[in-house]
């Protein structure tokens, strides 16, 4: 059973390409049922999510359905197999809220991830000292030693970036980073961050301008996800003060990624952004030169 004793996302996702791919064939419960020896009731307790299915059990049900995809059976076997397995996470369950672990989960299964961000900078390139400041001013009150959990959780995260594993693609309104913090040596160690990430071949960092107010307002910030080797989004995380929530029904999935296209549109290119930045980065340290 997934861990909590509730659908986990990768329950969730795994019994709903199952489902749909039932569905697409033509096979009812019953049949599913019997192809795997189970009752109905745990075929639909998969396809909800509710329960993991083995790996065996995804072939089994697989070879059912008639799918002979290679890449689309190898994929949701291990899934399978990931979704009983123990993340890194877990390790800091005492202070992770269950939707930001949620969103973890995704973020280490994703072969593509697309953050669009109107007031921060992405958790997978904020600076330690910066994720501090951010953290720290939040709406709640965290204690100190939490603040300096989140912190490293957020350090973690970065490997993938680090590792290569992910093609990463961040939009950020022009207010956060012009707007960073009141410490002028965070500012620019974020900023430097952002330019050495944005070096990254699997990284692009995209500034959309402070004008494109409109464009800007079309929505919340927003994580959108792939997990094959096609760009397709899976899921999406939408964040608001309380917590993240995650999005996997299909037609609101296609209008986060039109959202996407469009914010990237009218962003400014890489290059253009990386000089936006460093122009940022100017301004920044002629201050620190004014305060000595």
């Amino acid at each position: 059973m997934p861990a909590g004793g509730r659908p986990t996302v990768r329950s969730r996702r795994l019994g709903s390409a199952l489902k749909r791919l039932r569905e697409a064939a033509g096979v009812d419960q019953s049949v599913a049922a019997d192809a795997i020896m189970k009752s109905v009731t745990k075929v639909s307790r998969l396809e909800s999510g509710q329960v993991s299915a083995s790996a065996l059990e995804v072939r089994t049900l697989l070879d059912c359905y008639g799918v002979r995809d290679e890449g689309e059976r190898s994929r949701l076997e291990d899934l399978a197999r990931a979704s009983t397995r123990r993340g890194w996470w877990l390790d800091y369950q005492d202070t992770l809220r269950p939707d930001y672990a949620d969103h973890i989960t995704l973020e280490s299964d994703s072969t593509y991830i697309r953050s669009w961000e109107p007031s921060l900078i992405p958790g997978l390139l904020q600076t330690p000292e910066y994720a501090e400041s951010v953290i720290s001013a939040g709406p709640m009150f965290i204690a100190p030693e939490r603040i300096t959990e989140l912190v490293k959780v957020r350090q973690e995260r970065q490997r993938r970036l680090e590792e290569g594993g992910v093609h990463f693609t961040a939009v950020i309104w022009e207010p956060a980073i012009v707007s960073l913090v009141h410490d002028p040596a965070v500012s620019a160690g974020q900023l430097h961050r952002l330019l050495d990430a944005g070096r990254r071949q699997n990284v692009t960092v995209q500034i959309l301008p402070a004008a494109a107010s409109r464009t800007a307002g079309m929505s919340g910030a927003f994580v959108a996800f792939s997990f094959g080797v096609e760009p397709r989004v899976e899921a999406v995380t939408v964040r608001t003060v309380a917590r993240a929530t995650v999005v996997e029904d299909p037609e609101d999935l296609a209008v986060y990624v039109n959202v996407f296209d469009q914010l990237r549109s009218a962003a400014l290119s890489p290059d253009e952004s990386a000089e936006r930045i460093r122009q940022l980065l100017g301004d920044v340290s002629h201050r620190m030169e004014e305060a000595k």
